[in-house]
């Protein structure tokens, strides 16, 4: 007599959350500059709050404990936690910045970065950080500051911009040359020379062909909600940053009904039209787009 083949019994998906807030950074690293900010912290304090009423386990580094080190090692031990259904949810608030492209990747001849206590992360190290997540992992990531070439280079700094003025980015890249040139040498090899330009990458809402096609290696499905537009600048505040402030103002602690899509809709209605966030995908991102917000 032939047995039922017994079925699976389906396992709970598990998150975790990586926040990180910076409201200076080291001089030693940024030829003297440490980019005083004033929300940052709370901003990753308050994130971290969400992540936890949300059933997600978080960590929090904060300013001098955001250093690159400890940043890659938090990022690199989710990926090997987490499996296909888990979510890992990461938020930055600091300063964008930019290093220029020495492999040829970015049209406009620069990378952009994220401001780690004692030195920027860049771009395509992001990208090929993400894509060792499993297949079928949900990686959601909220930024807080200017991560754009465009911004830097065409805005002027203003009072309480999250962006690296522009001679102190030309000043940081010449004096620490080596070391940037060696990390996007470093990316290209361990990527076996076929990284995907991230701007390209990130550049339609919708999941298509193209778009697979441009991230083909890339396994999990992320969504990326960043601060502004490419022309412009995520601001910094009293108790929050713009941009964050307005994600908490929409969640309302979690009354928020609706998809990812209505979540980012309604968060750039609440801002105003110099500040615009902006909704990316990786990935087949559909059915994660589709969910409700911070759903584990």
């Amino acid at each position: 007599m032939a047995t039922k083949k017994a079925v699976p019994i389906p396992t709970k998906s598990k998150a975790l959350s990586l926040h990180l807030g910076l409201n200076a950074v080291s001089a030693a690293a940024y030829s003297g500059w440490t980019g005083p900010l004033v929300a940052c912290e709370f901003d990753a304090n308050d994130m971290a709050a969400l992540a936890k009423a949300q059933g997600m386990r978080p960590t929090v580094l904060l300013t001098k404990q955001a250093t690159r080190a400890k940043f890659l090692s938090a990022l690199r031990s989710a990926a090997k936690t987490l499996v296909a259904g888990d979510l890992f949810f990461l938020t930055y608030s600091g300063h964008g910045g930019q290093v220029t492209d020495i492999n040829s990747d970015e049209p406009d001849g620069k990378d952009e970065t994220w401001c780690l206590f004692d030195g920027q992360i860049i771009d395509d190290e992001l990208y090929f950080e993400y894509s060792k997540f499993a297949a079928g992992v949900r990686i959601l990531v909220l930024s807080d500051s200017c991560h754009s070439g465009t911004a830097v280079k065409a805005m002027p700094h203003e009072p309480g911009s999250r962006a690296m003025p522009l001679g102190v980015a030309m000043r940081v890249y010449r004096d620490h040359q080596a070391f940037y040139d060696k990390l996007q040498v470093d990316v290209a090899k361990a990527a076996g020379g076929q990284i995907a330009d991230p701007d390209v990458a990130l550049s339609q809402v919708n999941v298509s062909n193209r778009l697979t096609a441009v991230v083909s290696q890339f396994k999990p499905s992320l969504v990326l909600v960043s601060g502004c537009q490419d022309n412009q600048t995520s601001m910094d505040g009293a108790n929050n940053g713009a941009f964050t402030e307005q994600v908490l103002r929409v969640w309302a602690n979690g009354t928020f009904k609706g998809t990812y899509r209505q979540f980012h809709t309604k968060v750039r209605a609440g801002l105003p039209p110099t500040q615009s966030p902006n909704l990316f995908t990786l990935g087949k991102a559909g059915k994660f787009l589709a969910q409700k917000p911070f759903t584990v």
